[in-house]
């Protein structure tokens, strides 16, 4: 049973599996390979109507202060469509009542490709291979406790020293386009859709889903 972990980095998205680590531009290959059973993804899956997920209200909650602003609003599906931060932001007022911040419109291209690929999967119940996760809140459950931002150094050696006994060496692979951080929060992720796919996660949300039956929610 293979699993994988994906977050997005400079070179598009740094793959995390017990081999090691690896930058590819796109999640296509992964995607289409038979032998991957579940891939935890870093992005939002579940995509609402208006402003507001659940998932993404019990993640900031999970998290506390300040590590809960990590977890970016998700944005509405009808907003993918704008391709400039300036008609995103405008529609987001004009008919969501709220502006929408540069953050998220930054996440607009990695969020409309697992969209696409999470939708084109045939045959397959909605969200059962493709696993929205948050390795904030994969490391708050690892740890049991809060942790210092992954920008400072006691944060990444707090985070590479309670993935060394479950992973090994490999979480201090370097693949060109990927920073320490991205490796890192990609096999965090690896550690919350492993446990999705043994059935031992637990799940940020209130079970609702999204104009196309995809889950709202946050495993870890």
């Amino acid at each position: 049973m293979r699993v994988v972990g994906a977050d997005g980095c400079g070179g598009g998205w740094v793959l995390a599996h017990h081999d090691g680590a690896e930058v590819v531009d796109r999640l296509d290959g992964i995607v289409a390979d038979a032998t991957v059973v579940v891939i935890g993804v870093d992005m939002p899956i579940g995509l609402p109507r208006q402003w507001g997920r659940e998932a993404d209200r019990q993640a900031r909650h999970l998290l506390g202060r300040p590590r809960a602003s990590s977890v970016f609003p998700t944005p509405p599906r009808s907003l993918l469509s704008a391709t400039t931060y300036a008609t995103a932001n405008q529609r987001s007022k004009s008919e969501l009542g709220q502006g929408l911040t540069r953050q998220t419109y930054h996440l607009f291209g990695r969020i409309r490709e697992v969209d696409r690929l999470v939708t084109s999967l045939a045959g397959a119940v909605p969200g059962d291979r493709l696993v929205e996760i948050h390795p904030e809140c994969s490391f708050r459950v690892m740890a049991g406790a809060p942790l210092p931002s992954k920008h400072t150094a006691d944060g990444i050696d707090r985070r590479r020293a309670l993935l060394l006994p479950r992973f090994g060496p490999v979480v201090d692979a370097r693949p060109t386009g990927a920073a320490a951080d991205d490796v890192l929060d990609a096999y965090a992720v690896l550690w919350s859709a492993e446990r999705f796919a043994r059935g031992e996660h637990l799940t940020l949300g209130d079970g609702s889903v999204d104009e196309l039956g995809l889950p709202m929610r946050i495993v870890t």
